[in-house]
């Protein structure tokens, strides 16, 4: 008995010590989110919440306080009318998947996962076996096992967007190692919303 209270006395303060390093790493990677997207992105981005009426301010949106959103050809015409990604939708997407560094992301950053048929020969190139994964779009089921950070980002999307996502590490991979992806780290998904359905 003292053997097993003295263990549960040594776990606790490592399991206050877990809580506390969520509670000071989510913040921070929120507030170097937004600074990223405030100062760094370009354009600039300005919250959702500012934009004034009948501009053409480009902003972000936030969902959860853990994904930030920006549709890049959000103001062409005729997208209020295109079919919109909900619950129960389908969505097709082309993508790239980056470690998020809070920086820009460039033509030289390289994403741990695309679809992107642009990339199937630099992938090739640096060992990927030709057919060990799909440079098809991407359909995803709204209703199914998704990253929860990416049904964030596409609820709301229109067919035709072209869309950039950050998350926060609870958002995408948590805090294990997940392949190429260190723990707890923020990523980034770049896709572009191909077709939108609906079940009949």
């Amino acid at each position: 008995m003292k053997r097993i209270f003295a263990t549960l006395i040594f776990a606790l303060p490592l399991l206050f010590c877990g809580c506390s390093e969520e509670e000071d790493i989510l913040p921070e990677q929120r507030q170097k989110i937004v600074s990223y997207l405030e100062r760094t992105h370009s354009p600039a981005l300005i919250p959702e919440s500012q934009v004034e009426t009948g501009s053409q301010q480009r902003f972000y949106t936030m969902s959860g306080s853990t994904v930030y959103r920006y549709i890049d050809n959000f103001y062409r015409d005729g997208r209020s009318e295109l079919p919109e990604v909900t619950a129960a939708a389908k969505a097709t997407i082309t993508f790239r998947a980056y470690v998020f560094a809070f920086s820009n992301i460039t033509d030289s950053t390289f994403p741990f996962y695309s679809n992107d048929p642009a990339l199937q020969q630099a992938y090739e190139d640096m060992g990927l076996t030709p057919g060990a994964w799909s440079f098809e779009p991407l359909t995803l089921d709204m209703r199914g096992d998704i990253l929860n950070g990416l049904r964030h980002a596409l609820l709301g999307c229109r067919e035709g967007d072209i869309v950039e996502a950050y998350m926060t590490y609870n958002m995408a991979y948590g805090d294990k190692y997940v392949s190429t992806i260190p723990r707890e780290s923020p990523v980034a998904w770049f896709f572009t919303v191909e077709s939108v359905e609906y079940d009949k």
